[in-house]
């Protein structure tokens, strides 16, 4: 009698955008390399982002014609050939017990999603007596995933609903490195976030900027804890309150031409 062959393991690939990414891109594909496959869609990189990332054996596709987070995600989808997908971005590392629960949840064969939470980095130090935010969702079995909405903050698309897990282990996420660096990130996430809110027809001004700024610097300052953190939590609190605060006044002010123009500057 023959025996059965037992069944394929179920695969895992893990994707990662880039623009510019030199200095993170390494430590970020170093704590992905347990995946079967892992792509990464860069969007231009003037740096050696693309070097480094291919010298660690990644498969690295370039796509320059920015149109948003959304649409870079999807991209990535085309490049994957493996069962389940991880999305990871490059500054973000997987830990060694969260690489274990996601290797557990892919062998599990299971046809869901799963959210995970993170561990902030800011300003050379971890904002570990800061509550944690995020609950994205992130890994998806590939075939029932099948797009991503939104130029930023974007929304999986599936094809059929499926059960939400949660994944205990936190992501380590490097957001906030430097000032300098923060300030960048805001212009980008400041224009994406105007042009996303001006396509759903939503109202800017300076006023509304200075309430809603208040209310997330409070929010993310008190309530999510980031007092408890010194200097690192005031500035991680301060940056996500400007940028809410310029989206509101880029919306009303930056315009002129439509929300397209302004999400491709």
């Amino acid at each position: 009698m023959t025996e059965a062959t037992p069944p394929a393991r179920p695969t895992l690939g893990i994707a990662v955008l880039t623009l510019n990414e030199a200095q993170r891109i390494e430590a970020c594909l170093r704590s992905a390399a347990f995946a079967d496959q892992v792509v990464v869609i860069d969007s231009g990189s003037t740096d050696d982002t693309r070097e480094r990332a291919a010298r660690l054996g990644a498969e690295v596709h370039q796509h320059p014609d920015w149109q948003g987070f959304g649409v870079q995600r999807s991209r990535a989808l085309d490049h994957l050939r493996t069962d389940y997908v991880f999305f990871l971005d490059a500054d973000e590392e997987i830990s060694a017990g969260l690489q274990a629960e996601i290797t557990r949840a892919v062998a599990s064969g299971e046809d869901a999603a799963w959210r995970v939470w993170w561990d902030e980095v800011a300003f050379g130090r971890a904002l570990t007596r800061m509550k944690s935010r995020g609950g994205i969702q992130r890994l998806f079995r590939r075939a029932t995933l099948e797009r991503f909405d939104g130029a930023v903050h974007e929304a999986p698309v599936l094809r059929h609903a499926v059960p939400v897990r949660a994944l205990r282990q936190r992501l380590l996420h490097h957001s906030r490195t430097t000032v300098y660096g923060s300030l960048r990130k805001l212009a980008q996430y400041v224009q994406l976030g105007a042009a996303k809110r001006g396509a759903q027809g939503k109202k800017g001004g300076v006023l509304r900027g200075l309430v809603m700024g208040t209310v997330v610097f409070l929010r993310v300052y008190l309530f999510q804890r980031a007092f408890l953190c010194g200097g690192p939590g005031f500035l991680y609190a301060q940056f996500i309150a400007l940028e809410t605060f310029f989206r509101y006044a880029a919306l009303r002010y930056d315009m002129h031409d439509g929300p397209g123009e302004l999400a491709r500057r």
